[in-house]
This record gives C-alpha cells, sequence and structure tokens, in this order.
C-alpha cells in the first residue's frame, strides 16, 4: 500500500519538475529565436502612428496581421493557482504573454515583407482568451494575440522645385 501512494505522489511530482525543465528550455529558446528575428528586422519600419512619414508617400496600402496561440503548460498553470490563493502578480504568465506579442509582431512584420510592403503603420493588438467550455478548469487554457496594421509601401515624396 505505501509503494502506491508513493508512486501516486511521484507522478505528478516528475510532470510538475519535468514541465519546468522542458518548458524553461523552449522558452529560452523561442526569446533567442525571437531576438535574432527582430534584430534582423530592425530597420522595417513599424509604427503604432496613423500616418506614414512627412517625406514619404503611399504608393500601395493594405491590412497585414500576425497571430499567434500560446498554450499554459502545467508548470505555469501550478505557479498561477498557487499565485491566486496569496494574490499579487502572476509573473509566470508575463513572460508567456510577452513571447506571444512580440511573435504575433513578428508574423505580422513577416507577412508584410512577404507582400512587398516597406512598413506596417498603425500597429494594433489585441489579445483574446482561448479555454476550454467544460467549465472545470481542466481544458486547455490559452491565449491568441493578435498584430495588425497597415502594410504600406513607401516611396520618397517628390519635393517642388
Amino acid at each position: 500500500m505505501p509503494t502506491e501512494a508513493l508512486i501516486q505522489l511521484l507522478i505528478p511530482l516528475l510532470l510538475l519538475v519535468g514541465a519546468y525543465f522542458i518548458g524553461t528550455e523552449l522558452e529560452r529558446r523561442h526569446y533567442r529565436s525571437l531576438r535574432a528575428r527582430e534584430h534582423a528586422s530592425r530597420r522595417f519600419l513599424t509604427v503604432t502612428f496613423p500616418y506614414e512619414p512627412p517625406d514619404q508617400d503611399p504608393v500601395d496600402v493594405m491590412m497585414v496581421t500576425g497571430s499567434v496561440v500560446v498554450s499554459v503548460d502545467y508548470f505555469k498553470r501550478f505557479l498561477a493557482g498557487l499565485r491566486m490563493l496569496v494574490g499579487g502578480r502572476v509573473t509566470s504568465y508575463e513572460t508567456l504573454l510577452d513571447r506571444a506579442r512580440r511573435e504575433a509582431i513578428m508574423r505580422m512584420k513577416d507577412e508584410a515583407k512577404r507582400k512587398g510592403f516597406t512598413a506596417v503603420i498603425n500597429v494594433r493588438l489585441e489579445t483574446s482568451r482561448i479555454a476550454s467550455s467544460s467549465g472545470n478548469n481542466k481544458g486547455t487554457a490559452a491565449i491568441e494575440i493578435l498584430a495588425f496594421g497597415t502594410g504600406v509601401k513607401l516611396r520618397p515624396r517628390a519635393t517642388a522645385a
């Protein structure tokens, strides 16, 4: 009987420890990838204001989007559950949201580049919670972040001589 109890205790503990190490490594790799992609596209104009630079004329415009759905891992869900008991910031979710926002923006920029645009103006972010409809809090918990803006092809404004 004690062996069964020990096994029932060890399995969730091993899952929790495994989720921590695997999740940490996956998160580290994703951040590394994001930093490299952001650095590579640092010169691609992406702004929140709704107009093009004053010395540029738009040649072509179209809405561009980037979307990402990120699920919560077992360890983060466990930590958030503990945090809900005592209150305060849920820092385990903050990194999840940060990665999702940055990934959505990168996907939007990638779409704009594929379509030949030279900038994205009027960038906005929308967040949606996706959860199981069962209501027992044991289903999939995830968020979707949608980045959208106006992709524009810009050319230097002709100056009057």
